[in-house]
């Protein structure tokens, strides 16, 4: 499908299939190309909308840091759902594409009949806190725009989070390494200096009046994010829990039968009453 213009912004968005709509939001460094798979399995029975956020992917990268704040984001990607001609959609996000999506939920709450959100977190709910994120997301912004892409990529692939996934297949790391030299070093530094986990607001005290139905996925070896999602479903008045044993940060890649599965269980459990279209 042809990009889309929002508000003088350029987003890459990939479509396929028809019915109810469900849109992907991928992690830093990712891109459409994270969903392909899941596109494939979804199509069949619901219209999959992929965008490439603000920063990644074939989407522009401004320069001006504002254009990545958490709350521009989410009010150019319902701009953008609107472009595509619904009102409403289920949202399913990892990472820092599921902190985005539970912004929007939070934010934009006409736009949501449902989230799937992997790996999330609500934010930083203690102020200083925040502030030593945002001065660590500043150096490593920074680092990037000092020590260029390839070293960047180099070092991301390296920290704790991905251990989980050594055991995937040699043509799987190759595709994810392509998938962040993708990006650009401006769109990734703003993107950590604007959307960051410190930078956000953080919605501790919101998640109460987020009412839609709501999948909380994580690996049972990301410790910290399962605990994290634990917290949020006794929060969340109609979230459920789903963990997939032996899988870490990104469920996705380190089991994609079992997030698949889950993910398609869900959406046909929900209620899918048409929504509005515009």
């Amino acid at each position: 499908m042809p990009d889309l213009e929002v508000d003088g912004l350029t987003l890459h968005a990939e479509r396929a299939g028809s019915g109810p709509p469900v849109v992907l939001l991928h992690g830093f460094t990712g891109s459409t190309t994270t969903w392909r798979r899941l596109a494939d399995v979804l199509s069949p029975e619901f219209e999959v909308i992929a965008i490439d956020i603000v920063g990644h992917g074939r989407s522009a990268s401004p320069g001006a840091v504002d254009r990545y704040r958490m709350r521009r984001c989410v009010d150019d990607l319902v701009a953008a759902l609107h472009a595509v001609g619904h009102d409403r959609a289920a949202w399913l996000g990892y990472s820092m594409g599921a902190r985005t999506a539970l912004q929007l939920a939070a934010h934009r709450p006409e736009a949501v009949d449902a989230l799937i959100l992997e790996g999330v977190t609500p934010g930083l709910a203690g102020a200083d806190e925040r502030a030593a994120r945002v001065a660590s997301d500043e150096a490593l912004a920074d680092r990037i725009e000092r020590d260029g892409l390839e070293a960047f990529v180099d070092f991301w692939q390296s920290i704790a989070l991905w251990d989980t996934q050594d055991g995937l297949a040699p043509e799987t790391v190759a595709a994810i390494r392509a998938q962040r030299m993708a990006n650009t070093q401006t769109g990734l530094a703003n993107s950590l200096r604007g959307m960051g986990t410190g930078a956000q607001e953080p919605l501790q005290s919101r998640l109460a009046a987020i009412e839609v139905p709501s999948l909380l996925l994580t690996g049972a070896l990301d410790e910290k994010f399962s605990a994290i999602a634990e917290q949020m479903a006794t929060a969340m008045p109609n979230a459920e829990r789903c963990v997939v044993p032996g899988a870490g940060h990104a469920v996705h890649l380190e089991d994609p039968g079992a997030f698949e599965t889950a993910v398609l269980d869900f959406l046909r459990r929900l209620d899918r009453r048409p929504p509005a279209s515009r």
